[in-house]
This record gives structure tokens, sequence and C-alpha cells, in this order.
């Protein structure tokens, strides 16, 4: 019997990860999050409910707890710089000081397929690529690299780079971000819409969760490739949108070497207009090749997906029919 705890426990991954672990045979599970309200009703196990950034209840809630299956993540796809730090990078690394000084056996982080695009992408064990554009994305790889520095612990750093999110309980991602946009006729494909977009469902995130928690021995940094059955082009996953939710195609298509800049001509524009930006460099980073697979994600972890890619979207913009009644922002709310 060992004992995981499952912090950020009623965010999208959280959500998945808590319902793949509440099948596993031999295991405590313990949710932790700062509103028991919101945690999937499936669960009826232990709840610590607080704030990463209060030091009284750090001190406390990794008691008796084998693994760390860190599904925290407040995130942003532009600007945000003190927000990201103070809500999502130093929580993060107080957690996993708190966990090495406790002699926890394992941490696992959430992070994305994107960190070394497009160059290294495909190994997953390669550094991160920092990006002045995204300083989400630099608290990412920072984190990334914070846990390389940790590994001669006696706690395993693991490190789990995920796809495209989409499917149920759906979050802050490059799906809900483009839909909007792409009504107004204006969104291009970038370089034909010919580079993979790696869309995972939310339950084969859930999956690799649970991989990572229950896997055998595991030492030092270790990190993985997520991703789905199959990786898509962004055409593909637009085009299945189109026909089957009636969303308007991109009418034209740019090279990356102009997306760039005319996504900075975009951020510029943002203090004179009283909307986000059109498109953002950080948009046009997540649409570069990665190359990503599953190869090593399976023969450590024992991680196989098991859902399609449509599967996965279809649910997302089912859901987001119901639920979303103006267009996401590209932070998650400040609370």
């Amino acid at each position: 019997m060992i004992t995981v705890l499952v912090t950020g426990a009623n965010g999208f991954v959280g959500t998945h990860a808590l319902k793949s672990l509440m099948k596993t045979r031999n295991i405590r599970l313990i949710a932790a999050c700062r509103n028991r309200l919101k945690i999937t009703p499936e669960f009826e196990g232990e709840v610590r409910q607080g704030d990463l950034r209060d030091d009284d209840y750090l001190a406390t809630l990794l008691d008796d707890v084998d693994v760390v299956c860190n599904a925290m993540a407040w995130t942003s796809l532009w600007g945000n710089i003190k927000n990201s730090h103070d809500l999502y990078y130093e929580p993060t690394i107080r957690l996993i000081n708190k966990t090495v000084e406790k002699k926890i056996d394992r941490f696992i982080n959430i992070s994305t397929t994107s960190a070394a695009a497009p160059d290294t992408s495909s190994d997953p064990m390669s550094e991160g690529i920092p990006r002045s554009y995204w300083p989400h994305l630099c608290n990412v790889i920072k984190i990334e690299n914070y846990m390389r520095q940790m590994q001669a612990n006696h706690t395993a750093m693991i490190n789990m780079r995920l796809g495209i999110f989409a499917g149920e309980h759906y979050a802050l991602g490059i799906i809900p971000i483009l839909l909007p946009r792409l009504k107004t006729h204006l969104v291009p494909w970038v370089a034909g819409g010919k580079t993979g977009l790696p869309v995972i469902d939310g339950r084969d995130i859930g999956e690799a969760m649970k991989c990572a928690c229950v896997a055998g021995e595991l030492t030092g940094y270790q990190s993985f490739n997520i991703v789905g059955c199959e990786v898509p082009t962004v055409r593909e996953v637009i085009k299945y949108i189109h026909d089957e939710f009636n969303y308007p195609q991109p009418h034209f298509s740019v090279p990356f070497f102009l997306a760039y800049p005319f996504a900075w001509l975009m951020e510029k524009m943002d203090p004179i207009v009283p909307w986000e930006p059109l498109v953002t460099r950080s948009i046009i980073h997540l649409l570069e090749e990665v190359n990503a697979n599953n190869q090593r994600a399976e023969q450590m972890l024992g991680y196989k997906p098991s859902y399609h890619w449509r599967d996965a979207v279809r649910l997302q913009l089912g859901e987001m029919q119901q639920k979303q009644l103006r267009p996401m922002k590209m932070a998650k709310p400040i609370v």
C-alpha cells in the first residue's frame, strides 16, 4: 500500500489523475486543493484543503505521503510575469523542497511537450529552451531544471511533458483559445497547418499520472513525453472541428518566420485595444513541431493511451458549448 497525494485535485489534470488512481489497487489516495467542493463527486477519500503559499498548511500537507503527484498548475499564455512567479513557480519550488525535506519517495511534475520545441522536444530528457516572449514557459523550464538539481536526493524527480489538453473538465489550452479567434476569419494557417498537434485526452493524462505513481524503480531525474494514440496535424484538428462544429477554417497560410513577427505586432497593440491579442508568439510556439512519442513512457512507466484525439476534441467542444459563454482568457483567473 502506497499513499499518493494529488495536488491541484480539482483541476483538469488533478481530476483525471484522481479518477485513474481511484481505480488502482493498493493505493491510499489523498486529494489536496483550495476548495474541496470542486473535487469530482466520485472521490470519497481524504481531502487536505489549503493553499500551497501558506507555510502552516505546507508544513503538514505531506505527512505520511509516499508519492506527490503535483497537478497544481496556474498557467498563462500571455504576460503575467509576476502572477506566474507568485502563483505557480514559487509554490511549486516550495513543494519540491518540502518533498525532499520529508524524504518522500517520488515527486511527479507536469510540464509540456513544447518545453524544448522545436529543436530537441522529441527527446523528453532534453533541457527546455526558454522563450523570452512567454514568461510562464520560462518558469516551467526553471522548475524542470530545479528538479534536475535535486535528483541526487532520496526523492525521485519525475517530469511529465504532456501534450495539448483536450477532453472533459477542460482547462486553459490552445483549442479553447484558438476557436473564438477562428471566427474572426483573420487567423491564418501556420506552415499550412502541417505540423503535428499532440492532442491528448484527459483520461489518458490521468492514466499516465497513475503509471508514474505506481511504476517500478525510478531514480534520479526522469522525464517523459506523454501524448495520445495518434498525433494529428493542426490542419486535421481544425478541419475536424470545422466539419463537426461548423467553425471557420483559415483562408490563407503564412510560414513560421512571418507568423512570429505578426504575433509580436499583435502583442504590441495590446495596450491600445480593449481585447486580448488576436494571436501571440506563445500560440505560434505551441504550433511548432514537437515530434513527441510515447516510447520512453511505455518502456519505463507502462503507459499506453486509449482514447483517440477526435473523441477528446468532441467531448471538449460539447462541454464548451454548455459551459463557456464567452471566449476564454489567456491566463487562469487570479484567486
